[in-house]
């Protein structure tokens, strides 16, 4: 008798899902940009990988100066979790990223960093955050217009100033009403703009993670719909559309009343109340497509949110750490947020975390006393960041030149698989080593099979299992913009590896203008 297979418990249905396209692969040994695995025949396969953990290995997998520094640390004992204590390492690490803001984002206003174990947590961090300020702000404004209104009642009161008409038909209350009907209704008008729930605003085909609160702010339906009503929501603005944005504001908008004395009349004024949590939005938004924020929508955003007293958060999870050739994504459209978001590679591939670091004029202190992440803010990923920015600062930042330029030479080639292959490839975006390559629209498709794998969806996989199994590269299309391929390899990406590429992406192009029933099989 043969022994029962083990049941799959893990990711059963995913595993299922990748296995007609020849993607259910356990790589076993993983080092620079390659991934290996063995064939059942015990042979052993080299795969250049372009999608190095969607985007979180900028130095690439098991980089060996961050393994060393993580056994050197964990050798020394060094304590993992000493939580209600004192952290150097932490502070270390946001005073390294405070040198980097000031001199990127040229601002001498320090953050302070708060701590998680992911780029999802981080959001989540960030969003309460917004919303802990956002209510502060709230109960500031409205504690402003009852001490006017007290002035007002003194002012009255000893004949120094009188209700106008206009206040009294501004606030609904009929003429002959007196100055007590007046401030009721001010306060019922009050009370029920302070009941509006927060509203946060983010760009469509975003995406910030896939936690409770975070999944409010990925545009992508499919992700977001089942768990619209767990949290706060989000308005999703249209990409370099002002008007737009100025729409959603001014649709949103929710105003308390406040009175005034002004030369001894007593008007009634509007006031904005604070029902935008933040603007939360990547330089480079990744799961769209790989699209880069324009440096005109940037700077509009900025004032629309300055006039709003709304902040705006800068998400580099994906996009940052070194990867568009600059630390920050941001800095190359002028871009300075109210709080910025890291994770993926800040950990260099071997630990885990998250920080947001949030401007000081923004920063509520009382906000460390009511949150906490168990594996937030430990003295091993905090090393392990530190460990990063010393390589990446090194030799000038010879890191970020390094992303450029292969980068530059990455982007080079996709553009010349574009220019033979037009009827293919619609389009080339992107910035260092954060790329896009976007084929045409295969849901026409002239073969069936292509035909009906882009129509339910498929034709990504289909193309990744032959990237994979024909030319071994592995790289994978962005979670809401199915035709785009992503390449977020690392630092040490090689010109053979960029070949490579070349020759795999020539052949999926040569298959799809063919229209080839059979080509994208697996055998």
């Amino acid at each position: 008798m043969t022994e029962a297979a083990a049941p799959v418990l893990a990711d059963a249905n995913v595993r299922q899902m990748l296995s007609p396209f020849g993607l259910d692969i356990e790589y076993t040994r993983a080092e620079g940009n390659a991934l290996h695995y063995t064939d059942e025949e015990g042979r052993e396969h080299r795969v250049v990988d372009f999608a190095c953990g969607f985007g979180s290995l900028m130095l690439g997998h098991n980089n060996s100066e961050i393994a060393e520094r993580a056994k050197e640390i964990l050798d020394a004992k060094v304590p993992v979790h000493t939580q209600l204590a004192q952290h150097s390492h932490t502070n270390d690490l946001a005073r390294a990223l405070n040198e980097i803001i000031a001199r990127e984002l040229h601002t001498d206003e320090p953050y302070y960093a708060l701590f998680g174990n992911s780029g999802a947590e981080a959001v989540e961090i960030a969003i309460k955050h917004a919303e802990f300020d956002r209510l502060q702000r709230a109960r500031e404004l409205l504690d402003g217009v009852e001490d006017n209104i007290a002035a007002v009642r003194d002012a009255v009161s000893d004949g120094g100033a009188q209700v106008s008409p206009e206040a009294y038909a501004l606030a609904g209350v009929a003429g002959s009403a007196g100055l007590e009907d007046l401030v009721a209704e001010v306060r019922r008008h009050n009370e029920a703009a302070a009941a509006t729930p927060p509203l946060f605003l983010t760009i469509e085909g975003s995406f910030h993670g896939k936690l409770a609160s975070s999944i409010q702010l990925t545009y992508n339906e499919m992700f977001r719909l089942p768990f619209k009503s767990l949290s706060a929501q989000a308005r999703f603005v249209p990409a370099d559309q002002p008007d737009a944005l100025a729409k959603i504001v001014s649709d949103e908008r929710v105003a308390v009343l406040d009175l005034v004395v002004e030369d001894g009349v007593v008007r009634v004024v509007e006031r904005d109340f604070p029902v935008f949590g933040a603007f939360f939005l990547e330089p480079i938004r990744g799961e769209a497509g790989i699209r880069p924020l324009s440096e005109e929508f940037a700077r509009t955003i900025q004032q629309v949110c300055a006039e709003l007293g709304c902040p705006v958060v800068s998400d580099e999870i994906q996009c940052g750490t070194g990867r568009s050739g600059a630390f920050f994504a941001a800095s190359h459209i002028g871009l300075v947020g109210d709080y910025i978001i890291l994770a993926k590679s800040l950990a260099g591939g071997i630990a885990k975390t998250g920080v947001v670091l949030v401007r000081e004029g923004r920063y509520r202190n009382d906000f460390e006393l009511i949150h906490s992440s168990t594996f937030g803010k430990d003295s091993f990923s905090s090393l392990i960041a530190l460990k990063v920015i010393e390589m990446l600062e090194a030799d000038g930042g010879a890191a970020y030149r390094a992303a450029e330029e292969r980068g530059a030479k990455l982007k080079t080639m996709l553009e010349a698989v574009r220019a033979d292959f037009p009827d293919v490839v619609k389009d080339v975006r992107g910035r260092g080593l954060m790329l896009g390559l976007e084929f045409h629209d295969q849901s026409e498709a002239a073969s069936e099979i292509i035909r009906e794998q882009t129509q339910h969806g498929y034709i990504g996989f289909a193309v990744a299992g032959y990237l994979l199994r024909k030319h071994g590269i592995r790289t994978f299309t962005t979670a809401s913009a199915l035709h785009t391929f992503r390449f977020e390899p690392s630092i040490y990406l090689g010109d053979e590896d960029i070949a490579q590429l070349e020759t795999a992406l020539r052949a999926v192009c040569g298959v799809l203008r063919r229209q080839d029933e059979k080509g994208f099989a697996v055998v």
